[in-house]
């Protein structure tokens, strides 16, 4: 009989009783001598002790929620007898920021050194749009460029990217949706993963082309081009000549070739989603652990998703280097619920129906997983949506926890590489930034096997450790950015996942 892993062994409160997670079911239930057996699905969680109507429930030694009714020993916990409850934990800050993890390797990848100093971990060009408008247009100049074979000529690219989007006019000209598609847009013709960049528009849209050129410090002129459809007289004549553009942006991109760099070159975005009982206990912590190398090797990491580390904010603030850091958190939690309150939402829209079918129940049970992506190194800054990042470490962008949006502050932000742990088998990719998949549970690699890179399912069925799975995710983050392709790349995905935050209204 297998025996519980130490890593289910979640934290305890005296006096209250704890939510465990069933991964073992009922030699789990054995083990810990209980004496109530029902049919608790994979990853759920079952009740160490009694818990009394209206306790505290508490799982990672941390509150996920109130009992709704009497639970007995062994009972199944979940949305049927546990709820969301609204507790204010006593904020510290700058209390935990001394270095607990110390891992230093010699690591080196092969990456693409920019003018700027930053260094990309691919060798795209992109085809950025201003609008909606002008979305269609990139599209048939890259598949133009790809059907006359004008990309074969070039071995060092890696591909045309056309980054397209739903927004850019019908907005107003000033504000906060205004400013995060301008950063947006902004970050991504930056990203160190683009060698190049044209930048099309239709013309008469609210996101002005010469606004995106004059305000925002763009490419350098050898690797940045930018024209409106309306100028160029049409779509015929806007391909023809985007074509002869590309032609000169891939004989100078095309010059770059990878070259050894230091692995502080690295921006890794963190991300999760379709998560599980396993989330917090397998995947998430040990990205945490590669998290936590990268880090003490100069390296930058992003942890995002703001409303999934709703309840979970007070671990972060003890950690950030200064009291203003971690009170920025706190602002950004504070917009949070200020945002969903007028819009007619709450914070606790989350889990999803999906995780709730792997075994997380309410907001407080995610937000603690999910905040173990960011391993235990110092909180080092606080960064807006597609905001520069300026500092080196472990650092924050605020984001909505979709997916693809967050992902897209990210790699605007400045990330080179994307790795995203997932409990039910998330799907996507991200260009210009590879994404390495990690799955929380070994059945469902088995059964994604062609979506997903890595298995960390093995930390509860194989006995690996935590340290362990986090330096072998640290070795696929480098070889990534040396070149291995991911098995999102392979599939193809990266075309349709640009999905820029929108707030406003649509006019």
């Amino acid at each position: 009989m297998h025996k519980p892993h130490s890593t289910i062994v979640l934290g305890d409160k005296d006096n209250v009783a704890i939510a465990l997670t069933a991964i073992l079911k009922d030699d789990l239930i054995d083990e810990l001598g209980l004496t109530a057996k029902t049919d608790i699905p994979k990853g759920h969680k079952v009740a160490k002790r009694a818990i009394a109507r209206g306790d505290a429930v508490f799982k990672y030694g941390q509150i996920i929620g109130r009992s709704t009714t009497a639970i007995l020993a062994g009972e199944h916990v979940h949305t049927h007898n546990i709820e969301f409850t609204d507790h204010k934990t006593g904020y510290q800050f700058a209390t935990e920021t001394q270095n607990k993890f110390n891992v230093e390797v010699n690591a080196e990848f092969l990456g693409y050194h920019r003018d700027d100093g930053k260094v990309g971990t691919r060798n795209y060009i992109g085809i950025l749009t201003s609008v909606n408008c002008s979305g269609s247009v990139a599209k048939f100049v890259a598949e133009e460029a790809e059907k006359s074979g004008l990309l074969k000529r070039y071995k060092n690219i890696d591909g045309i990217v056309p980054i397209v989007h739903g927004s850019g006019c019908g907005m107003a000209n000033s504000g906060e949706g205004y400013e995060l598609l301008f950063r947006t847009l902004s970050g991504y013709a930056r990203n160190p993963n683009f060698a190049a960049i044209l930048l099309i528009g239709l013309g008469c849209e609210v996101m002005q082309i010469a606004d995106l050129v004059g305000k925002s410090r763009l490419q350098s002129e050898d690797s940045f081009r930018y024209m409106t459809i309306q100028n160029e007289g049409g779509t015929s004549r806007t391909i023809e000549r985007g074509i002869s553009i590309l032609t000169e942006l891939l004989e100078c991109a095309d010059q770059s070739t990878r070259q050894p760099t230091s692995v502080s070159k690295l921006t890794v975005g963190l991300q999760c989603g379709g998560s599980d009982g396993y989330s917090g206990i397998t995947a998430n912590p040990a990205l945490g652990v590669a998290s936590d190398i990268l880090v003490q090797n100069g390296g930058i990491s992003i942890l995002s998703e703001t409303p999934e580390i709703y309840g979970a904010e007070h671990l972060l603030t003890r950690r950030a280097l200064t009291e203003e850091i971690g009170k920025k958190l706190l602002d950004r939690i504070s917009w949070w619920e200020d945002y969903t309150a007028r819009n007619g939402g709450e914070m606790n829209n989350n889990p999803s129906p999906g995780n709730k079918r792997g075994g997380l129940t309410t907001i407080l049970e995610k937000s603690l997983g999910a905040v173990a992506k960011g391993g235990v190194a110092p909180l080092a800054g606080v960064f807006e949506y597609g905001e520069k990042i300026t500092t080196q470490g472990f650092v924050y962008m605020d984001s909505p926890g979709y997916d693809p949006c967050s992902v897209t502050g990210q790699i605007a932000s400045g990330a080179n590489i994307i790795v995203f742990t997932t409990g039910r088998g998330s799907v996507s990719g991200y260009k210009p930034s590879p994404c390495i998949k990690l799955s929380t549970n070994t059945s469902m690699y088995r059964r994604m096997s062609g979506d997903i890179d890595l298995d960390c399912g093995d930390i509860i069925e194989g006995g690996v450790t935590l340290e362990e799975k986090g330096k072998q995710i640290f070795d696929q983050i480098v070889s990534v950015a040396s070149g291995h392709r991911t098995k999102s790349e392979k599939l193809g995905f990266g075309g349709s996942e640009f999905v820029p935050w929108q707030i406003g209204a649509v006019m």
